[in-house]
């Protein structure tokens, strides 16, 4: 049997048994297939296509760098959804997939502390809280370079762990990061943040700028329809810490994300 139906079969196994996984609080992590494993197994990738995760299907589910159309991806969910385990399998996966020269990593987090395992990588441009000084500089970096010319050859990732921490940026540093969200993808810089599901209603007016959405277990389906811009849709089926929708056309794609390495 091939590597991916193997991988369907286990994340079909899941998807029938996350109810049960819910109600007993259990880390499903330990029962996913490893991320290593996971690119080992489609390697190579094309260098514009960086990993989001596992479709039901056992195949990789994608974002093509070269296009800019989806504009900066936004990460919904509720607390204990698994956003920041996306951004960190993100990164080791252009860790292991990329050369450093293709693709750079930025990251702003409240808790910059979880992000120290990357210290050291050669994709690692550095992480910072919003609260310090450095994230503004690094802001403004990647804006000065979305304004160079001949850096068209390389990609660069800022991912920001929680938007509500841009209320600790001052007003240049916000001015900045609004243009990357405008004009970074189409400058190869692309801004995947991630949002509290609690924090919608305060940081509603930069949310037009996220056309692109992936949703994480939301248990109120008011603020998923608020946010999927979709009568009827709900997100608490999707299992917290692991599961993730993205919208396909009219359909909408579940995909997972691996045990990180």
């Amino acid at each position: 049997m091939s590597q991916p139906n193997r991988f369907a079969l286990t994340l079909e196994t899941l998807a029938e048994l996350t109810p049960e996984i819910q109600a007993a609080r259990v880390d499903p992590g330990p029962a996913l297939p490893n991320l290593g494993e996971v690119l080992d197994e489609f390697a190579p990738l094309p260098r514009e296509a960086l990993f989001l995760g596992l479709a039901v299907d056992g195949l990789p589910v994608l974002l093509n760098l070269l296009d800019p159309q989806p504009g900066p991806l936004l990460v919904a969910g509720d607390a204990g959804s698994g956003k920041t385990r996306l951004l960190r399998s993100i990164a080791q996966a252009v860790e292991r997939g990329h050369r450093p020269q293709d693709v750079r990593l930025n990251v702003l987090s409240v808790r910059p502390q979880e992000w120290a395992g990357l210290e050291g990588s050669p994709h690692f441009e550095g992480v910072a809280s919003p609260r310090d000084p450095a994230a503004a500089d690094r802001v403004a970096a990647l804006v000065e370079r979305g304004h160079e010319k001949g850096n068209d050859q390389e990609f660069r990732l800022l991912l920001i762990d929680d938007l509500d921490g841009i209320a600790h940026m001052d007003e240049r540093a916000r001015q900045h990061l609004r243009w990357l969200l405008l004009r970074g993808p189409s400058r190869r810089i692309w801004p995947i943040v991630t949002l509290d599901s609690r924090h919608v209603e305060q940081l509603r007016p930069w949310l037009e700028a996220f056309r692109t959405r992936l949703f994480g277990h939301i248990e109120s389906e008011r603020i998923a329809q608020s946010l999927a811009g979709q009568p009827g849709i709900a997100f608490q089926a999707l299992m917290g810490g692991a599961q993730f929708a993205i919208r396909e056309g009219p359909a909408w794609l579940n995909f997972w994300v691996p045990r990180l390495n």
